[in-house]
């Protein structure tokens, strides 16, 4: 396999990536690691996380969902105990 950057050399490095390439400023970074054992996506952690601020988004929308993203993004705490809740809907739902 040729280098994934220059395209000149076979790669023998990492990522894909000839010698020169891997050890030149800036070229590393631009090309995501091949390894099954990268680390991707948001980091899994274990502990306290910060507690983040109540949202009026109501379980199951799509509102509620890019919260907890942002909130995992963020290395936040994904509840809230002044989280909106279904049940708070509920009985105004039952009258109408």
């Amino acid at each position: 396999m040729m280098c994934r950057h220059c395209q000149r050399v076979k790669s023998n490095r990492p990522r894909g990536l000839c010698w020169s390439c891997y050890y030149t400023p800036g070229v590393r970074e631009k090309f995501p690691s091949t390894s099954k054992f990268a680390r991707r996506g948001i980091s899994d952690f274990n502990g306290r996380a910060r507690l983040p601020e109540p949202t009026n988004a109501l379980p199951g929308t799509e509102e509620k969902v890019r919260v907890l993203e942002q909130r995992a993004q963020l290395g936040q705490a994904l509840w809230h105990a002044l989280d909106a809740k279904l049940e708070a809907v509920a009985p105004l739902l039952e009258v109408a």
